[in-house]
């Protein structure tokens, strides 16, 4: 059985970059309902006692699998998210990863740049991602509920970027919330723990 994880922090601890009502949403109605519909989807079949991970990748290309795996991958997706935002974090990479990213785009300035312009120009719901891809430090978007796990890659960080994300505090204002996000919420914690496993 998927269980849906409680928070990393209080649903108000991110205001006023992503307020308590955006949470209760995001977290409560949206993550909630891929957390139950994949519990459905897999009841009583030989996935019910798989990992989510492992759900995810058998279901990933079979089309008979599509709403196993939309449902399933926004589990891990939303989960993932959460623990990439912590209250009073953003800011320039630190830690290990942090001269990787410079030697990988010259800059920190010139990585949100580009991690920014993945987001914005993600057609669509969707998310931007830092991946680790065969060594390498790499951003990718994906769009809907696709997962760089499906793909070999390593995620290290994520910022969502379908509408239910960030709509309530930002309307369609969707380069505002990247913004934010990077300025005052990225967990560099977590990112170091990912890319350090």
């Amino acid at each position: 059985m998927i269980v849906l994880p409680d928070l990393p922090f209080a649903k108000d601890a991110l205001a006023p970059v992503i307020s308590a009502n955006t949470l209760e949403f995001h977290h409560g109605k949206h993550h909630k309902a891929y957390v139950d519909n994949t519990n459905k989807l897999i009841a009583g079949t030989d996935l019910e006692k798989e990992t989510l991970e492992a759900i995810i990748k058998k279901a990933s290309g079979d089309p008979a699998k599509a709403g196993l795996f939309n449902n399933a991958a926004q589990v891990w997706n939303h989960s993932f998210y959460w623990q990439c935002l912590k209250p009073g974090g953003g800011g320039a990479p630190k830690g290990a990863v942090a001269s990787r990213i410079t030697a990988t785009w010259g800059s920190a300035e010139k990585f949100f740049e580009e991690l920014k312009n993945a987001g914005v120009t993600q057609f669509g719901s969707g998310w931007a991602w830092l991946v680790l891809d065969k060594g390498e430090l790499k951003i990718a978007k994906t769009a809907n509920a696709d997962n760089p796990l499906v793909h070999g890659q390593k995620p290290l960080l994520t910022i969502d970027v379908w509408e239910h994300a960030y709509y309530l505090d930002y309307q369609n204002r969707r380069p505002d919330y990247l913004s934010a996000i990077m300025e005052k919420l990225i967990n560099w914690d977590f990112v170091n723990t990912n890319f350090s496993k």
